[in-house]
């Protein structure tokens, strides 16, 4: 029995491959038929709503391929609709929109770190065996902990389910979205949760330190040994699953993200950005030193030069640590969040170089300008998307180099107002 079938008039067929058949439990057949017909009332949200259950009666061929048993199909999504906030946040995640330095200043805030702090003494022997287990250090742990859920007081209270189903449903991450909620099916069929308790974000991280639920499925661990991989309501399962994956990633123990870094007066920019890694003892031959005049403590690590808001703001060599963090969350300004707060939480101060806050971040249509405009000077770019990646930055550091600007690939206003004269 199909949701909706917009070849026949909307009515409901028999079918042996959609995942309501007349085989199904009299009791979910009802519940199916009744939440179908309540859809058709509603005058204007109708129509999305019908292809919306279209779309889940298809879907259920990839559940079924996936090991998705029929009742808990049905059993996750009788009476569901799409989420409408769900569709507007996809467009205004604040680690991809924000200024780097203001998602800064409210990542490290001084609440955090007195929460974090108060976690640190509280929770130092449980943190002690996972670092010890793990080889993950404590303060990344909390530092991740604090961002996620500002430890544990907003772990998000979105339907699991329906977040990820209105997702798979029609935007720009259906591909996301699917593989998702497969995964997320799968939680629910072990039992490893309640529906009704299979809360999360609007993009379906759950739990403590929000893992998605292909992460979840793959990565989360029982560290209390009582059968569950809880990180909904364990501390010691949330934070031992974010060492256990860390530590799959490929952390390195002992060691640290990155250090805060001086760069020489008239710095060749050519030379920063991802896929140029040195030594940081060759790096030091550029000129480019510690702040406050610390030394590296292993001269022989390899790093990247990271300038995260062009030349006028602070610089980093970022480690492989860093690289490894990204898996948890791909933009900068989040590990740089979670690096700094974590060091912060050791005690160390704030970055020394001052961000350069009278330098907008440029907005999405600026951004698709900009990418145009080189486009049509000659710049290979790629695709105009507004997404500021590794070639559109390689071309704003040619349009730098040719126009006496410095060539840090940095996409700054300046630069948009350069590219328009």
């Amino acid at each position: 029995m199909k949701l909706y079938n917009k070849n026949k008039n909307q009515s409901l067929k028999k079918s042996g491959t959609s995942f309501v058949s007349f085989d199904c439990k009299v009791l979910f057949k009802t519940i199916l038929v009744v939440s179908f017909f309540m859809l058709l009332a509603l005058p204007a949200k109708a129509n999305t709503n019908a292809k919306f259950y279209e779309f889940l009666d298809d879907f259920w061929h990839t559940a079924k391929k996936s090991g998705i048993k029929r009742d808990t199909f049905v059993r996750a999504f009788t009476g569901l609709k799409i989420d409408a906030e769900v569709k507007k946040a996809q467009k205004n995640q604040p680690e991809f929109v924000t200024p780097v330095w203001s998602y800064i200043e409210r990542a490290v805030s001084d609440k955090r770190l007195e929460y974090g702090q108060k976690e640190m003494l509280e929770r130092a022997e449980l943190l002690q065996k996972i670092e010890n287990k793990y080889g993950v250090e404590k303060q990344i742990l909390l530092a991740i902990w604090g961002l996620e859920s500002t430890f544990g007081r907003n772990k998000g209270n979105k339907d699991v389910i329906k977040s990820l189903a209105t997702m798979a449903f029609r935007g720009k991450r259906t591909k996301y979205g699917r593989k998702q909620l497969i995964a997320a099916l799968k939680i629910i069929q072990r039992g490893d949760i309640s529906l009704e308790e299979f809360k999360g974000s609007w993009a379906g991280a759950m739990g403590h330190t929000q893992f998605i639920p292909v992460t979840y499925n793959h990565y989360a661990v029982d560290f209390t040994g009582d059968g569950k991989r809880d990180i909904w309501n364990s501390v010691s399962d949330a934070l031992a699953s974010t060492a256990n994956y860390l530590k799959k990633s490929g952390w390195q123990t002992g060691k640290t993200w990155g250090y805060e870094v001086e760069l020489p007066r008239n710095y060749n920019y050519f030379r920063s950005g991802r896929g140029i890694k040195k030594t940081l003892r060759e790096w030091q031959r550029y000129g480019i030193k510690r702040v406050n005049g610390r030394g590296f403590p292993r001269p022989d690590d390899r790093a990247e030069l990271l300038l995260p808001a062009g030349a006028n703001g602070p610089a980093f060599l970022v480690l492989k640590n860093f690289r490894v963090l990204m898996r948890y969350n791909v933009s900068v300004s989040y590990v740089l969040a979670v690096g700094h707060l974590g060091d912060r939480l050791l005690g160390y101060g704030p970055f020394i170089r001052p961000w350069p806050k009278s330098d907008r971040k440029l907005k999405y249509v600026e951004q698709k300008e900009l990418q145009r405009l080189l486009t049509r000077k000659g710049y290979k770019i790629g695709k105009i998307d507004g997404k500021i990646g590794g070639a559109t930055k390689k071309a704003i550091r040619v349009f730098q180099r040719n126009n006496g600007l410095p060539a840090d690939g940095y996409p700054s206003y300046s630069v948009l107002e350069k590219l328009r004269q």
